[in-house]
């Protein structure tokens, strides 16, 4: 899934001491520009199309991916990878269908991971992180479990496909899935308690298809399925969607 703001945590790299690592050890990976056809939220309560970044790029044990956002593998051996993690969660601004409702302001995710990947083509995953810099009440745990396999499809094509599952607290449910009693008066919605657990699964294929020397163009299909207390959100049964789909598109430059 494409993030609008990876950039930002470029940025955070940097001012966390990474840079000089990473300036060492040399970029490899891409880098690009794209838009995305999106669920306005979590919910699914609306669509847009946003302007996105690509990025998939590694500078020795740092990375920095529109998935992961940016992760350093501290620990490495026989495959298996492990560190810390910073990624970013957009807010919701609560107009149109949401009238009513809270704001919720965008996040920092800050957390650790453990992947195993023996070879460049596939690998599994798991993530957990704190959000902070939320609004009051509005910081909870969030987790990411899965896999993905990547393989040549020829003519240069390359295909890989994502299987994920997000949980999160109670905290971070009722953050974009809840109603409070004062959010009922406002809007249109039943009041509703989230509780936690599994969230989603997300099912992603992705194909890389090369344009010319170091150009490629990058697509990303995704299906989310919300389960448990996300499913059954007033919000998701007024307004949403429990099944929901992201469509984006990215022309991306290779790194030597």
């Amino acid at each position: 899934m494409f993030r609008i703001t990876s950039a930002v945590c470029a940025v955070l790299l940097c001012l966390g001491g990474f840079c000089a690592t990473a300036q060492a050890a040399g970029i490899t990976g891409e880098a690009g520009l794209g838009a995305s056809y999106q669920p306005y939220d979590p919910t699914g309560s609306r669509y847009e199309v946003v302007p996105v970044p690509y990025f998939d790029l590694d500078w020795g044990d740092v990375s920095l991916s529109t998935d992961d956002g940016l992760t350093w593998s501290a620990l490495k051996t026989n495959g298996f990878s492990a560190g810390p993690f910073f990624n970013y969660i957009p807010g919701r601004i609560s107009n149109g269908t949401l009238r009513g409702l809270r704001n919720v302001s965008a996040m920092g995710e800050v957390g650790g991971f453990i992947q195993y990947s023996p070879a460049d083509f596939w690998r599994v995953f798991a993530f957990v992180g704190q959000t902070v810099g939320g609004n009051r009440r509005q910081d909870g745990v969030l987790g990411r479990v899965g896999g993905e396999v990547g393989y040549p499809l020829g003519l240069g094509i390359i295909g890989s496909s994502e299987l994920a599952a997000n949980f999160a607290d109670s905290h971070q449910s009722q953050t974009f899935f809840g109603v409070s009693d004062n959010d009922a008066k406002a809007s249109e919605f039943r009041p509703y308690s989230a509780s936690g657990g599994l969230q989603n699964v997300m099912l992603t294929q992705n194909f890389e298809f090369p344009l010319a020397a170091q150009w490629s163009l990058v697509t990303s299909a995704s299906w989310i399925h919300l389960t448990n207390s996300a499913a059954d959100s007033s919000i998701v049964k007024q307004e949403g969607r429990v099944n929901q789909a992201q469509v984006q598109a990215a022309i991306s430059y290779k790194f030597d």
